[in-house]
């Protein structure tokens, strides 16, 4: 344990974590919780009772106070040299491996995520900001147990190593094994706070600067409060102010509604915007949970970005980031390739292509892949619509014109609740969570790169179907109810299947049963878990306990 003027470090030692948790730095993060902390606590109680507003009266529409802001002619600060060109971004945590390949896959941008890709275990936590803080200085090396070695490529002219863009928690989470004044200090800050303090100065005198996505917004508000955070680091530490640049993440259904009330509030800081597909349809669920049969979705890989509510919302977001001078970056494309079914691999290339296709003739600017194998694929296609031009701001999009019936009629998603999917949904969420719990936040399942947004979405569909009293509606199980006595068995079933897939060995030495049980009691909680991650964390925590 370290203290340090008020501030303590619960968490068990990291290697090099002298490096990070510095006096400083610590510090640092401390000014920044006792001045925001009280601020993030009253927004999210704000969250809460915006929901239950929707949830009573069954509307969510475009904010009337806000009709200035939409109707005004403003627009974002100029993006910096670096980030002008985003064709291709690669995501993934920053463990060291993970951040060399990134860094030398030829995209334009590495998203490094301390966020769904990654856990708040404190080794992940510590070690993430390590890795960065290495990268930053081209210093990152990595010999894997098998005596495999990997290194930063050296950069040439024209051919750079990816540009790094944070993303650190939502305002959500707190960080228990780091408390200022007795109190667990704000994830966000945390994650936020150690790497702007360390890289910020570093990155500038690079030529580059401290650039971030900003992840599980729900109104201008809470962006309000991410720009006060920005300006209050920037003049803490001499940076110039409008240094930092931040890409929102639109994947809460409320956050669709202020697309222009936050690029207003980040104006000053503000890159673009990007519009996901699985945390956005979660916060559908989430949000509407109370709604009945009208918000039930069918299985998840049924809905599309092609379903009517999701082209309002992706082509709102294109139309409204071009207007304001900012970046509409797509979605996650999360194949993984599979060395021994080629055939597989190439049809699911295939769908990758025709869907960044969609994307980059939609106005997009840029879009994301899992895995390096992907950056070609989106590359080609970016590059055959944008040709010489960095982007496309000038695609302004004045045809578009969503309405908010729109954006809210999840009734045009199609397709069918099978039983199939219901026994993916708990098959993925008991495999990734038992990943989860042992620290891993992006776990291939299926050839497919799941993080924390495909678990929600997962579990969230359960307890949906459950609660709505959905029936299937396509298969041999055709008019079966979902009832939580058929969720319990399928869950026996599956739990039965992945421990057959993992072998019965592995399987028994991991968090499995652990897993299964936490998606089974959030599953069929009569009450809606926000996110599986704060159960699962406390969990963790009991076990780190347990262990000392």
């Amino acid at each position: 344990m370290t203290t340090t003027t008020a501030v303590t470090v619960h968490g068990p030692a990291v290697e090099q974590s002298d490096e990070i948790l510095t006096p400083e730095a610590l510090d640092f993060v401390a000014e920044l919780q006792r001045r925001f902390g009280a601020r993030r606590d009253e927004l999210l109680a704000a969250r809460a009772a915006r929901r239950d507003e929707v949830s009573r009266t069954g509307r969510l529409d475009f904010l009337a106070e806000t009709a200035d802001v939409r109707a005004g002619d403003w627009t974002v600060a100029g993006a910096p040299a670096d980030l002008v060109d985003r064709r291709v971004e690669i995501t993934g945590p920053p463990t060291p491996k993970m951040a060399i390949n990134a860094l030398n896959s030829g995209a334009k941008v590495w998203l490094a995520d301390l966020e769904d890709a990654s856990t708040p275990h404190w080794s992940n936590v510590v070690g993430g900001q390590v890795a960065l803080h290495d990268a930053t200085r081209r210093t990152l090396a990595f010999t894997s147990p098998e005596g495999k070695q990997y290194a930063l490529r050296p950069e040439a002219d024209g051919d750079p190593l990816a540009v790094m863009v944070v993303r650190p928690r939502g305002w959500h989470f707190d960080e228990v094994h780091l408390t200022v004044d007795g109190t667990p200090a704000v994830g966000a800050l945390v994650d936020f706070g150690l790497h702007f303090f360390h890289n910020a100065a570093e990155l500038l005198a690079r030529g580059s600067g401290p650039y971030y996505y900003l992840p599980k917004m729900e109104s201008h508000l809470e962006a309000r409060l991410w720009d006060d955070v920005f300006t209050h680091a920037e003049e803490s530490l001499g940076i110039p102010h409008g240094t930092i640049r931040a890409t929102v993440l639109i994947e809460t259904i409320p956050a669709a509604f202020e697309m222009d009330e936050i690029l207003y509030e980040l104006r000053d800081h503000a890159s673009g915007l990007n519009a996901g597909r699985w945390d956005y349809l979660f916060s559908v669920i989430k949000y509407f949970r109370d709604s009945g049969p009208s918000f039930t979705l069918p299985d998840r890989g049924a809905i599309t970005m092609t379903a009517p509510f999701m082209r309002a919302y992706t082509e709102l977001l294109v139309q409204t980031c071009h207007k304001r001078g900012a970046f509409a970056m797509g979605g996650m494309a999360a194949v993984i390739p599979n060395r021994r079914e080629p055939e597989v691999t190439a049809q699911a290339f295939d769908k990758v292509r025709a869907d960044k296709q969609r994307e980059a003739g939609d106005g997009f600017d840029g879009s994301w892949v899992a895995h390096p194998d992907l950056v070609p694929v989106c590359r080609e296609v970016f590059d055959g619509v944008l040709g010489e031009r960095p982007n496309q701001l000038d695609r302004q999009r004045p045809e578009v014109h969503v309405t908010a019936e729109q954006l809210l009629d999840v009734s045009t998603a199609g397709g069918d609740i099978t039983e199939a999917g219901l026994r993916n949904n708990l098959y993925v969420s008991v495999a990734y969570v038992a990943a989860w719990l042992a620290g891993n936040g992006a776990v291939a399942i299926h050839n497919l790169m799941e993080d924390a947004a495909t678990a929600e979405i997962s579990r969230s569909q359960v307890w949906q179907w459950v609660r709505s009293g959905a029936s299937f509606t396509a298969g041999e199980s055709a008019g079966t109810t979902v009832t939580a006595d058929l969720v319990r068995a399928l869950l026996r079933e599956e739990t039965a299947r992945l421990r057959d897939d993992v072998g019965h060995e592995a399987y028994d030495v991991g968090p499995y049963d652990r897993a299964a049980a936490l998606v089974e009691d959030i599953a069929l909680n009569e009450h809606y878990v926000d996110f599986l991650t704060l159960p699962a964390y406390e969990d963790v925590v009991a076990h780190e306990q347990d262990a000392s």
